[in-house]
């Protein structure tokens, strides 16, 4: 946490989207496993942690190392979006517990918000369309907007710049390694709620806090910024 910014100086919160406000991640990890196995091979719970909250083009050079020679990436770069996409027409995309509070209380005391995700961007309006959020966020920022993705910080500040607030005044809620290296790095006060496996000790140190849910991030929320606003 940027050591002159208190939780009651935030202005605004900007949301990582898999994993932190929809339950995509594992549909992401079943598509991969199905495409693979199609082709005779097993990826390994570590490679596909590996992924976690990066763009595709870094997520395919992790599978790449991962594989032998023979893997033959064009027929599953072909295969792996229709298996998931077949997933979240027939099954949807679920919200994550206590998403709808939050989002609710920030759009009832009118604090901004943009979703940071490493997804395309017609991907992520996909995603937040099957999970009916689309109408909740007017400002999506996306992989396919910047030159690095996470864990650099390009995305958090290119969120910050487009809503006009300086970084060390954004909340950023992650549920990624990468994804909390990148906010903290831009300078946002960071909250992890992991979802795929718990934080290593590095990642704990940047984070201001590590939650297990977003109920807990909406409390933080409103016992230190907009209880200390109202008393203001």
């Amino acid at each position: 946490m940027n050591h002159s910014t208190s939780l009651g100086d935030l202005r605004a919160v900007v949301f990582d989207m898999d994993g932190l406000m929809v339950d995509t991640e594992s549909i992401y990890q079943l598509a991969w496993r199905e495409a693979a196995a199609t082709f005779g091979y097993h990826l390994h719970e570590e490679t596909l942690v590996a992924t976690t909250g990066r763009r595709l083009e870094d997520c395919y050079a992790i599978l790449q190392a991962a594989v032998d020679d023979a893997f033959p990436m064009p027929a599953f770069l072909e295969l792996w979006p229709r298996l998931w996409h077949e997933h979240v027409n027939t099954h949807g995309v679920p919200q994550k517990p206590g998403l709808l509070d939050l989002l609710d209380l920030l759009e009832t005391h009118q604090i901004p918000k943009a979703v940071a995700t490493s997804t395309a961007y017609p991907e992520a309006l996909f995603t937040l369309q099957k999970a009916g959020l689309a109408d909740r966020f007017h400002l999506i920022i996306s992989g396919d907007q910047i030159t690095n993705g996470k864990p650099a910080p390009d995305i958090f500040l290119r969120a910050a710049e487009r809503l006009g607030i300086a970084p060390h005044y954004c909340l950023a809620l992650e549920d990624s390694e990468a994804g909390v290296l990148a906010a903290s790095t831009a300078g946002m006060v960071t909250v992890m709620v992991p979802e795929i496996k718990h934080p290593s000790p590095h990642v704990v140190e940047r984070a201001y806090r590590v939650f297990p849910s977003l109920h807990d991030a909406k409390q933080l929320v409103l016992e230190h910024w907009i209880k200390r606003e109202d008393r203001l």
